[in-house]
């Protein structure tokens, strides 16, 4: 049975989700089992669903509407306002932009940037937080990270260019498998066409000079061809749009750039730290 905390957090997508699925179902005689069978999931998986104890994922409301949808896009057309409601609050506004991005330019210097986390990954950084969360809020938050990938595959193809921290590569998040799988996520996703992948020395600075000093940062083209700058920091976030300020930080991204070792070189060195890892 669903918790109180989660029916009352349920956002109004997950809400009308599961009250047209399980409404749906009843029209056509299923039981939660019944229709588990015919989607794919369990009967609990479902009672999980219409309950909201855990709402619809990507793919089950990909099944839904096979299933019940009638040719109407009633599930497929909540897929996007679903992944909104299950992003952390300070996710939310940059999230609509990630998605529809024509140029994606990243840099990271703690973590591996969300986009490009494994499930595992994800997991060891959610539940290893600070202050705990719920096991249900937990996988709730894995798995819209892990749906933000999809954007790896849109239509049409967006670019992304992703520059990492060494430090990265080498902090321990989880455990050596945990950490061998992620750095080879990194090596297959540094060898797509529409994505660079660069890793910044941890003796860039030896010469005295360090653009990224100033901590990481997202910049963003959109569809429109609008440029913004996107920051996270201590569970709050920053959405740039003065054009002054994004240039500023698109020549230091240009210059943090220039100062990272080339894609050969960086899918090398990742390579050869997941060969490290035992």
């Amino acid at each position: 049975m669903a918790r109180a905390e989660n029916k009352e957090s349920a956002g109004p997508t997950a809400q009308m989700v599961a009250n047209l699925a399980r409404k749906l179902r009843v029209r056509k005689g299923w039981t939660q089992e019944q229709l588990g069978s015919e989607i794919g999931f369990s009967g609990a998986a479902v009672s999980a669903m219409e309950t909201l104890a855990q709402p619809a994922s990507d793919q089950m409301l990909v099944e839904l509407e096979r299933v019940l949808g009638d040719g109407l896009d009633i599930f497929e057309d909540a897929r996007v306002p679903m992944r909104l409601e299950k992003y952390p609050e300070q996710f939310k506004g940059f999230a609509p932009l990630e998605q529809r991005a024509v140029v994606l330019q990243m840099y990271d210097i703690l973590l591996v940037n969300g986009l490009f986390q494994t499930e595992d990954y994800a997991r060891a950084v959610i539940g290893g937080g600070y202050p705990p969360l719920p096991e249900q809020r937990v996988e709730q938050l894995v798995q819209a990270r892990i749906e933000r990938q999809a954007l790896f595959d849109r239509e049409p193809i967006a670019t992304i260019e992703l520059i990492l921290e060494e430090a990265v590569l080498r902090r321990p998040i989880g455990s050596s498998r945990i950490m061998r799988d992620q750095l080879r996520h990194l090596a297959t996703c540094a060898r797509r066409r529409n994505v660079t992948l660069a890793v910044l020395p941890l003796d860039c600075g030896a010469g005295g000079e360090h653009a990224g000093d100033q901590g990481g940062m997202t910049l963003v083209e959109t569809s429109e061809h609008d440029r913004v700058g996107y920051f996270e920091m201590q569970g709050e976030s920053l959405l740039i749009t003065d054009p002054t300020k994004v240039s500023t930080f698109a020549r230091r991204y240009a210059k943090i750039r220039a100062q990272a070792l080339d894609p050969r070189a960086s899918l090398g060195l990742i390579e050869e730290l997941a060969g490290e890892q035992r």
